[in-house]
């Protein structure tokens, strides 16, 4: 095994967990839709029912979510056929820029991937600066669950997308 710098190796060490690839989005107080690519999403509880995400303290999304006022958001879990969504929302323009690729709902209190695995719309409960990332603790509102797919989620391993199906 090679050493190198401990972030470096963290880093390194990461990129072999694979992960499900989602969609965080939310609408800022002008209604224009915000949205990030994360992979450092999890459940904490279910009850109350809520999650975890981690916002990187540089992008658009941790200054949206962190006005002084409590926001929703959503978590859109990306299917296989989501790669192009995940790559639009993880590069160039943070703002309503994302929200070209992909079917969008934008009439409720957050952004929606309409044909997303499953959807959570969230309020932030908790936030916890920590290093270069917010850590978010959401309670969970509504979970929007599409039945009409086949569960093969989008992952991400080592830099590369990948998917796994339970059909």
């Amino acid at each position: 095994m090679k050493q190198v710098e401990l972030g470096e190796a963290m880093k390194e060490g990461m990129r072999r967990l694979a992960s499900g690839v989602s969609v965080v989005a939310c609408l800022d107080d002008d209604r224009q839709p915000c949205a990030m690519t994360a992979t450092s999403i999890t459940s904490v509880s279910d009850s109350p029912a809520s999650l975890l995400v981690c916002i990187n303290q540089q992008t658009l999304m941790y200054k949206t979510l962190k006005a002084e006022k409590p926001r929703s958001f959503s978590v859109n879990l990306l299917a296989a056929q989501h790669e192009e969504v995940s790559n639009r929302c993880a590069s160039g323009d943070q703002g309503a820029s994302r929200m070209s690729v992909g079917d969008w709902n934008l009439d409720g209190v957050a952004p929606v991937l309409e044909d997303g695995l499953a959807s959570f719309i969230c309020q932030v409960d908790q936030w916890v600066d920590y290093g270069t990332h917010g850590i978010v603790i959401a309670q969970i509102e509504t979970v929007l669950v599409n039945e009409e797919s086949d569960i093969d989620p989008l992952l991400y391993l080592n830099g590369s997308y990948g998917h796994f199906s339970t059909k």
